[in-house]
Protein backbone atom coordinates (compact mmCIF):
# COMPACT_ATOMS: atom_id res chain seq x y z
CA UNK A 1 0.00 0.00 0.00
CA UNK A 2 1.36 3.38 -0.72
CA UNK A 3 0.70 4.09 3.17
CA UNK A 4 2.67 1.66 4.25
CA UNK A 5 5.84 2.54 1.78
CA UNK A 6 5.70 5.85 2.71
CA UNK A 7 5.39 4.81 6.92
CA UNK A 8 8.29 2.53 5.58
CA UNK A 9 10.60 5.41 4.51
CA UNK A 10 9.72 7.62 7.13
CA UNK A 11 10.48 5.46 10.08
CA UNK A 12 14.24 4.46 7.95
CA UNK A 13 14.86 8.06 7.48
CA UNK A 14 15.32 8.72 10.92
CA UNK A 15 18.25 8.74 13.10
CA UNK A 16 16.60 6.77 16.29
CA UNK A 17 15.80 3.40 16.31
CA UNK A 18 12.32 1.97 16.78
CA UNK A 19 10.98 -1.21 17.47
CA UNK A 20 7.62 -2.36 17.86
CA UNK A 21 6.65 -4.43 20.30
CA UNK A 22 3.06 -6.82 20.64
CA UNK A 23 2.00 -6.79 24.78
CA UNK A 24 3.80 -9.90 24.89
CA UNK A 25 6.99 -8.18 24.26
CA UNK A 26 7.43 -9.90 20.34
CA UNK A 27 9.02 -7.75 18.02
CA UNK A 28 6.75 -7.06 15.05
CA UNK A 29 8.58 -4.81 13.04
CA UNK A 30 12.23 -3.08 13.62
CA UNK A 31 13.56 0.24 11.50
CA UNK A 32 17.09 0.34 9.91
CA UNK A 33 18.66 2.50 12.84
CA UNK A 34 17.49 0.42 15.39
CA UNK A 35 19.11 -2.99 13.21
CA UNK A 36 21.99 -0.98 12.71
CA UNK A 37 22.52 0.14 16.47
CA UNK A 38 21.83 -3.40 17.69
CA UNK A 39 24.14 -5.55 14.86
CA UNK A 40 21.68 -7.57 13.71
CA UNK A 41 20.01 -8.58 10.64
CA UNK A 42 15.65 -8.20 9.86
CA UNK A 43 15.11 -11.71 9.64
CA UNK A 44 16.67 -12.70 12.89
CA UNK A 45 15.02 -9.97 15.14
CA UNK A 46 11.33 -10.30 13.78
CA UNK A 47 9.23 -12.56 16.12
CA UNK A 48 11.74 -12.77 18.80
CA UNK A 49 11.41 -11.33 22.56
CA UNK A 50 12.79 -7.78 22.91
CA UNK A 51 14.94 -8.62 26.53
CA UNK A 52 16.68 -11.06 24.46
CA UNK A 53 17.95 -8.42 21.97
CA UNK A 54 19.38 -6.63 25.29
CA UNK A 55 20.45 -9.07 27.71
CA UNK A 56 22.15 -8.94 30.62
CA UNK A 57 21.16 -5.25 30.97
CA UNK A 58 18.99 -3.65 33.86
CA UNK A 59 16.05 -3.19 31.66
CA UNK A 60 15.98 -6.40 30.29
CA UNK A 61 16.03 -8.11 34.11
CA UNK A 62 13.50 -5.74 34.96
CA UNK A 63 10.86 -6.77 31.84
CA UNK A 64 11.74 -10.49 33.06
CA UNK A 65 10.57 -9.89 36.42
CA UNK A 66 7.52 -7.89 35.51
CA UNK A 67 6.61 -9.91 32.43
CA UNK A 68 5.99 -6.59 31.09
CA UNK A 69 7.85 -3.89 29.31
CA UNK A 70 9.22 -2.23 31.82
CA UNK A 71 10.31 1.19 30.14
CA UNK A 72 6.54 1.67 29.50
CA UNK A 73 4.67 4.30 31.67
CA UNK A 74 1.93 3.38 34.03
CA UNK A 75 -0.99 5.71 34.95
CA UNK A 76 0.21 9.11 35.77
CA UNK A 77 3.46 8.48 35.45
CA UNK A 78 6.37 10.35 32.69
CA UNK A 79 8.14 7.89 30.27
CA UNK A 80 11.13 6.13 31.99
CA UNK A 81 14.29 6.37 30.05
CA UNK A 82 17.14 3.67 30.22
CA UNK A 83 20.82 3.57 29.47
CA UNK A 84 22.42 0.81 28.35
CA UNK A 85 25.52 -0.51 26.98
CA UNK A 86 25.43 -2.99 23.35
CA UNK A 87 28.80 -4.79 22.15
CA UNK A 88 28.91 -3.60 18.45
CA UNK A 89 29.52 -6.08 15.22
CA UNK A 90 33.23 -5.01 15.31
CA UNK A 91 33.86 -5.22 19.52
CA UNK A 92 33.31 -1.87 20.57
CA UNK A 93 30.75 -0.51 23.03
CA UNK A 94 27.64 1.41 21.96
CA UNK A 95 26.20 3.51 24.39
CA UNK A 96 22.19 3.40 23.70
CA UNK A 97 19.34 5.36 25.32
CA UNK A 98 16.13 4.22 25.31
CA UNK A 99 12.13 4.42 26.48
CA UNK A 100 9.26 3.14 25.63
CA UNK A 101 5.76 4.89 24.24
CA UNK A 102 2.32 3.50 23.97
CA UNK A 103 0.35 2.88 21.24
CA UNK A 104 -3.49 3.64 20.99
CA UNK A 105 -5.69 0.25 20.16
CA UNK A 106 -4.37 -0.82 16.14
CA UNK A 107 -5.50 -3.48 14.07
CA UNK A 108 -1.65 -4.47 13.94
CA UNK A 109 -1.23 -5.80 17.15
CA UNK A 110 1.02 -2.82 18.11
CA UNK A 111 1.01 -2.01 21.59
CA UNK A 112 4.22 0.09 22.22
CA UNK A 113 7.09 1.31 20.56
CA UNK A 114 11.02 0.94 21.81
CA UNK A 115 12.63 4.15 21.20
CA UNK A 116 16.73 3.69 20.61
CA UNK A 117 18.78 6.92 20.60
CA UNK A 118 23.20 6.09 19.97
CA UNK A 119 24.56 8.32 22.44
CA UNK A 120 28.22 6.83 22.35
CA UNK A 121 29.40 10.39 20.92
CA UNK A 122 27.29 12.26 23.39
CA UNK A 123 28.22 10.55 26.61
CA UNK A 124 32.05 10.68 25.21
CA UNK A 125 32.07 14.50 24.91
CA UNK A 126 29.95 14.17 28.83
CA UNK A 127 32.85 12.74 29.93
CA UNK A 128 35.09 15.02 28.67
CA UNK A 129 33.52 17.81 30.35
CA UNK A 130 33.21 16.00 33.40
CA UNK A 131 37.02 15.71 33.64
CA UNK A 132 37.62 18.95 33.62
CA UNK A 133 34.95 19.09 36.41
CA UNK A 134 37.34 17.27 38.99
CA UNK A 135 40.37 16.50 39.85
CA UNK A 136 41.15 12.52 41.17
CA UNK A 137 38.09 12.44 43.66
CA UNK A 138 37.69 16.20 43.71
CA UNK A 139 34.44 17.89 41.84
CA UNK A 140 33.99 21.41 41.36
CA UNK A 141 33.83 23.71 38.67
CA UNK A 142 33.51 26.94 40.82
CA UNK A 143 36.46 29.24 40.63
CA UNK A 144 37.54 28.34 44.20
CA UNK A 145 38.36 24.68 43.28
CA UNK A 146 39.58 24.95 39.73
CA UNK A 147 42.08 27.89 41.72
CA UNK A 148 42.69 24.68 43.92
CA UNK A 149 42.78 22.47 41.03
CA UNK A 150 45.98 24.54 39.76
CA UNK A 151 47.88 24.67 43.10
CA UNK A 152 47.37 21.17 43.31
CA UNK A 153 48.66 19.99 39.80
CA UNK A 154 51.54 22.84 40.05
CA UNK A 155 52.58 21.64 43.80
CA UNK A 156 52.54 17.45 42.17
CA UNK A 157 55.33 18.53 40.14
CA UNK A 158 57.41 19.50 42.88
CA UNK A 159 59.26 17.54 45.48
CA UNK A 160 58.86 19.80 48.36
CA UNK A 161 56.45 19.07 51.16
CA UNK A 162 53.48 20.17 51.23
CA UNK A 163 50.49 21.46 54.26
CA UNK A 164 46.90 21.01 53.36
CA UNK A 165 44.32 22.49 55.72
CA UNK A 166 40.99 23.23 54.87
CA UNK A 167 37.83 21.91 57.43
CA UNK A 168 36.60 18.81 58.93
CA UNK A 169 35.19 17.13 55.78
CA UNK A 170 36.44 18.63 52.75
CA UNK A 171 38.20 16.06 51.05
CA UNK A 172 41.96 16.74 52.61
CA UNK A 173 42.87 12.98 51.60
CA UNK A 174 41.77 13.24 48.20
CA UNK A 175 43.81 16.26 47.67
CA UNK A 176 46.55 14.19 48.87
CA UNK A 177 46.31 11.43 46.38
CA UNK A 178 45.73 14.01 43.97
CA UNK A 179 49.44 15.11 44.35
CA UNK A 180 50.56 11.86 44.57
CA UNK A 181 48.53 10.60 41.71
CA UNK A 182 49.43 13.21 39.24
CA UNK A 183 53.30 13.12 40.37
CA UNK A 184 56.02 11.56 39.30
CA UNK A 185 56.05 9.49 42.14
CA UNK A 186 52.44 7.87 41.06
CA UNK A 187 54.16 4.50 40.57
CA UNK A 188 55.11 4.55 43.87
CA UNK A 189 53.40 3.57 46.88
CA UNK A 190 51.03 5.73 48.89
CA UNK A 191 50.58 5.55 52.47
CA UNK A 192 48.22 7.21 54.75
CA UNK A 193 48.18 7.73 58.40
CA UNK A 194 45.92 9.16 60.62
CA UNK A 195 47.92 10.59 63.64
CA UNK A 196 44.89 11.44 65.62
CA UNK A 197 44.62 7.46 65.56
CA UNK A 198 47.45 6.27 67.35
CA UNK A 199 48.49 6.10 70.85
CA UNK A 200 50.96 8.82 71.85
CA UNK A 201 53.29 5.81 72.76
CA UNK A 202 53.23 4.22 69.51
CA UNK A 203 53.68 6.82 67.49
CA UNK A 204 56.90 6.74 66.80
CA UNK A 205 56.59 3.00 66.49
CA UNK A 206 54.01 3.74 63.50
CA UNK A 207 55.93 6.06 61.96
CA UNK A 208 59.71 5.39 62.07
CA UNK A 209 59.53 1.53 62.62
CA UNK A 210 61.08 -0.70 65.40
CA UNK A 211 63.48 -3.10 66.10
CA UNK A 212 63.49 -6.59 67.72
CA UNK A 213 62.86 -6.67 71.71
CA UNK A 214 62.59 -2.42 71.57
CA UNK A 215 60.15 -2.43 74.03
CA UNK A 216 57.78 -5.14 75.86
CA UNK A 217 56.35 -6.97 72.92
CA UNK A 218 58.28 -5.95 70.21
CA UNK A 219 58.87 -9.34 68.89
CA UNK A 220 60.16 -8.78 65.54
CA UNK A 221 61.29 -5.89 63.81
CA UNK A 222 58.76 -3.80 61.84
CA UNK A 223 58.86 -1.38 58.81
CA UNK A 224 57.22 1.93 59.86
CA UNK A 225 54.62 4.50 57.82
CA UNK A 226 58.47 6.06 56.13
CA UNK A 227 59.98 2.79 55.12
CA UNK A 228 56.41 1.78 53.63
CA UNK A 229 56.15 4.85 51.82
CA UNK A 230 59.65 4.60 50.27
CA UNK A 231 59.23 6.30 46.52
CA UNK A 232 56.25 7.22 47.02
CA UNK A 233 53.71 9.42 48.86
CA UNK A 234 53.30 9.81 52.59
CA UNK A 235 50.32 11.82 53.82
CA UNK A 236 50.48 12.56 57.46
CA UNK A 237 46.85 13.12 58.09
CA UNK A 238 45.92 15.18 61.63
CA UNK A 239 50.01 16.03 61.50
CA UNK A 240 48.70 18.94 65.01
CA UNK A 241 47.84 15.11 66.95
CA UNK A 242 51.14 14.28 67.17
CA UNK A 243 53.23 14.27 70.61
CA UNK A 244 55.90 17.44 70.75
CA UNK A 245 58.35 13.86 71.33
CA UNK A 246 57.92 12.74 67.82
CA UNK A 247 57.59 15.89 66.40
CA UNK A 248 61.48 16.21 67.22
CA UNK A 249 62.12 13.24 65.22
CA UNK A 250 59.82 14.15 62.66
CA UNK A 251 61.84 17.46 62.15
CA UNK A 252 65.19 15.39 61.72
CA UNK A 253 63.58 12.93 59.54
CA UNK A 254 62.28 15.66 57.10
CA UNK A 255 65.80 17.85 57.41
CA UNK A 256 67.98 14.64 56.91
CA UNK A 257 65.91 12.57 54.81
CA UNK A 258 67.06 9.18 56.88
CA UNK A 259 64.62 7.49 59.85
CA UNK A 260 65.68 5.57 62.67
CA UNK A 261 64.20 2.80 64.06
CA UNK A 262 62.99 2.97 67.73
CA UNK A 263 65.54 1.05 69.71
CA UNK A 264 68.22 0.67 66.61
CA UNK A 265 71.30 3.67 66.08
CA UNK A 266 71.43 3.12 62.58
CA UNK A 267 70.03 5.51 60.17
CA UNK A 268 67.95 4.43 57.29
CA UNK A 269 67.71 6.83 54.13
CA UNK A 270 64.54 6.78 53.04
CA UNK A 271 63.35 8.73 49.69
CA UNK A 272 59.54 10.11 50.72
CA UNK A 273 57.70 12.97 49.51
CA UNK A 274 55.63 14.06 53.15
CA UNK A 275 51.95 15.72 52.99
CA UNK A 276 50.56 16.55 56.21
CA UNK A 277 47.20 17.47 56.85
CA UNK A 278 44.72 19.35 59.22
CA UNK A 279 41.97 20.80 60.22
CA UNK A 280 43.73 22.76 63.24
CA UNK A 281 45.01 26.06 63.40
CA UNK A 282 48.85 25.35 63.67
CA UNK A 283 49.84 28.62 63.18
CA UNK A 284 47.93 29.48 67.50
CA UNK A 285 49.52 26.16 68.30
CA UNK A 286 52.53 27.14 67.38
CA UNK A 287 52.14 30.40 69.01
CA UNK A 288 50.79 28.97 72.31
CA UNK A 289 53.76 26.21 72.08
CA UNK A 290 51.69 23.22 71.70
CA UNK A 291 53.45 22.64 68.00
CA UNK A 292 56.92 23.28 66.68
CA UNK A 293 57.66 26.28 65.23
CA UNK A 294 60.90 24.89 63.12
CA UNK A 295 58.48 22.16 62.06
CA UNK A 296 55.62 24.26 61.33
CA UNK A 297 57.74 26.25 58.70
CA UNK A 298 59.61 22.90 57.64
CA UNK A 299 55.62 21.12 56.45
CA UNK A 300 54.40 24.36 54.94
CA UNK A 301 56.61 24.95 52.21
CA UNK A 302 54.05 24.36 50.10
CA UNK A 303 50.38 25.23 51.80
CA UNK A 304 46.99 24.18 50.11
CA UNK A 305 44.08 25.15 51.33
CA UNK A 306 40.99 23.24 50.72
CA UNK A 307 37.77 25.69 50.58
CA UNK A 308 34.87 24.68 52.82
CA UNK A 309 31.46 24.09 50.74
CA UNK A 310 29.44 27.11 51.88
CA UNK A 311 32.22 28.89 50.10
CA UNK A 312 31.07 27.54 46.97
CA UNK A 313 27.92 26.49 46.95
CA UNK A 314 27.62 26.74 42.83
CA UNK A 315 29.30 22.88 43.23
CA UNK A 316 26.62 21.50 45.24
CA UNK A 317 24.63 20.12 42.38
CA UNK A 318 27.24 18.97 40.86
CA UNK A 319 28.31 17.24 44.30
CA UNK A 320 24.77 16.18 44.87
CA UNK A 321 24.75 14.63 41.55
CA UNK A 322 27.98 12.44 41.91
CA UNK A 323 27.26 11.46 45.38
CA UNK A 324 23.13 10.85 44.78
CA UNK A 325 24.60 8.48 41.85
CA UNK A 326 27.19 6.30 44.52
CA UNK A 327 24.27 6.10 46.55
CA UNK A 328 22.05 5.02 43.77
CA UNK A 329 24.09 1.99 42.95
CA UNK A 330 24.94 1.87 46.73
CA UNK A 331 21.06 1.08 46.94
CA UNK A 332 20.44 -0.31 43.31
CA UNK A 333 17.95 2.81 42.58
CA UNK A 334 19.40 4.12 39.81
CA UNK A 335 16.52 7.01 39.04
CA UNK A 336 16.81 8.85 42.28
CA UNK A 337 17.01 12.46 41.73
CA UNK A 338 16.56 15.34 43.63
CA UNK A 339 13.46 17.91 43.32
CA UNK A 340 14.21 21.53 42.97
CA UNK A 341 12.75 21.98 46.13
CA UNK A 342 15.17 19.31 48.16
CA UNK A 343 17.91 21.10 45.91
CA UNK A 344 17.46 24.25 46.99
CA UNK A 345 17.17 23.01 50.71
CA UNK A 346 20.92 21.53 49.72
CA UNK A 347 21.96 24.92 48.80
CA UNK A 348 20.73 27.07 51.75
CA UNK A 349 22.36 24.88 54.25
CA UNK A 350 25.91 25.99 55.54
CA UNK A 351 27.35 22.42 55.91
CA UNK A 352 29.53 22.46 59.09
CA UNK A 353 30.58 19.31 58.28
CA UNK A 354 31.45 19.86 54.18
CA UNK A 355 31.27 17.20 52.12
CA UNK A 356 30.97 14.42 54.31
CA UNK A 357 28.23 16.14 56.22
CA UNK A 358 26.34 16.27 52.58
CA UNK A 359 26.91 12.82 51.69
CA UNK A 360 25.15 12.11 54.91
CA UNK A 361 22.24 13.54 54.16
CA UNK A 362 21.85 12.46 50.97
CA UNK A 363 22.17 8.74 51.76
CA UNK A 364 19.42 9.62 55.11
CA UNK A 365 17.02 11.00 52.32
CA UNK A 366 17.36 8.08 50.40
CA UNK A 367 16.67 5.68 53.17
CA UNK A 368 13.62 7.82 54.06
CA UNK A 369 11.77 8.34 50.70
CA UNK A 370 10.15 5.05 48.76
CA UNK A 371 10.32 6.63 44.97
CA UNK A 372 12.64 7.87 42.80
CA UNK A 373 12.42 11.59 43.94
CA UNK A 374 14.01 12.99 47.09
CA UNK A 375 11.32 15.77 48.32
CA UNK A 376 11.78 18.36 51.60
CA UNK A 377 9.74 16.06 53.55
CA UNK A 378 12.61 13.15 53.20
CA UNK A 379 15.49 15.28 54.02
CA UNK A 380 17.02 15.59 57.33
CA UNK A 381 14.87 18.45 59.21
CA UNK A 382 17.32 21.10 59.94
CA UNK A 383 17.68 21.60 56.34
CA UNK A 384 15.44 24.31 56.01
CA UNK A 385 14.11 25.20 52.54
CA UNK A 386 13.80 28.41 51.61
CA UNK A 387 10.83 29.53 50.23
CA UNK A 388 10.51 30.87 47.10
CA UNK A 389 7.63 32.40 44.96
CA UNK A 390 9.04 33.78 41.76
CA UNK A 391 11.75 33.70 39.07
CA UNK A 392 14.33 36.36 39.81
CA UNK A 393 17.21 37.01 37.48
CA UNK A 394 20.34 35.42 39.38
CA UNK A 395 23.19 38.05 40.22
CA UNK A 396 26.25 37.38 38.72
CA UNK A 397 27.87 33.99 40.34
CA UNK A 398 24.63 32.88 42.40
CA UNK A 399 23.75 29.81 41.64
CA UNK A 400 20.46 29.64 39.78
CA UNK A 401 19.32 26.18 41.97
CA UNK A 402 18.96 28.88 44.43
CA UNK A 403 15.92 30.55 42.37
CA UNK A 404 13.96 26.98 41.86
CA UNK A 405 10.62 26.33 42.90
CA UNK A 406 7.55 25.00 42.16
CA UNK A 407 6.24 27.05 39.30
CA UNK A 408 2.77 28.93 39.87
CA UNK A 409 1.71 29.66 36.28
CA UNK A 410 2.88 27.92 33.16
CA UNK A 411 4.44 31.30 32.41
CA UNK A 412 6.17 30.62 35.55
CA UNK A 413 7.49 27.75 34.26
CA UNK A 414 8.32 28.44 30.95
CA UNK A 415 10.58 31.24 32.46
CA UNK A 416 12.45 28.64 34.86
CA UNK A 417 13.23 26.17 32.26
CA UNK A 418 14.52 29.07 29.67
CA UNK A 419 16.63 30.04 32.19
CA UNK A 420 18.09 26.73 33.26
CA UNK A 421 18.91 26.01 29.77
CA UNK A 422 20.72 28.94 29.33
CA UNK A 423 22.75 28.25 32.75
CA UNK A 424 23.85 24.42 31.26
CA UNK A 425 24.52 25.94 28.00
CA UNK A 426 21.53 24.61 26.50
CA UNK A 427 22.46 20.93 27.56
CA UNK A 428 19.54 19.11 27.93
CA UNK A 429 20.26 16.54 29.80
CA UNK A 430 21.89 18.41 32.54
CA UNK A 431 18.84 21.09 32.87
CA UNK A 432 16.45 18.09 33.21
CA UNK A 433 18.37 16.92 36.14
CA UNK A 434 18.81 20.48 37.79
CA UNK A 435 14.66 20.50 37.34
CA UNK A 436 14.49 16.97 38.58
CA UNK A 437 12.56 15.95 35.74
CA UNK A 438 13.22 13.09 33.14
CA UNK A 439 14.69 14.14 29.62
CA UNK A 440 11.37 12.87 28.14
CA UNK A 441 9.33 15.19 30.21
CA UNK A 442 11.49 18.16 29.72
CA UNK A 443 11.09 17.47 25.66
CA UNK A 444 7.63 17.38 26.17
CA UNK A 445 7.36 20.91 28.03
CA UNK A 446 9.53 22.15 25.67
CA UNK A 447 7.99 21.57 22.25
CA UNK A 448 4.46 23.12 24.36
CA UNK A 449 6.69 26.08 24.35
CA UNK A 450 7.02 26.70 21.05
Amino acid sequence: MPTMHLLRGFLDSLEEGVLFLDPARRILDINKAALRMIGQDNAGIIDSLCPTLFAGTQCARECEIRGYCSLTPTQGEDGKIQDIVLKGPNGTDIALRMWAMLLPPNDAGLYCAIILRDCSREMELEAKVRERWQLGGLIGRSSAMQNLYQKVLRAAASEATVLITGESGVGKELVARALHDNSTRAKGPYVAVHCASLPENLQESELFGHARGAFSGATAARLGRFEAANGGTLLLDEIGEISPATQIRLLRVLQEREIVRVGENLPRRVDVRVVAATHRDLSAMVRRGEFREDLYYRLRVLPLHVPALREHREDIPLLTSKLLGDLAERYRRPDLRLSPEAMLAMESHDWPGNVRQLFNALEYAVVQSDGPTLLPRHLLPELAVAVVTSVPTPEAGTPLTRYYTSPATAEDERALILRVLQDTGGNKAEAARRLGMSRTTLWKRMSGMS
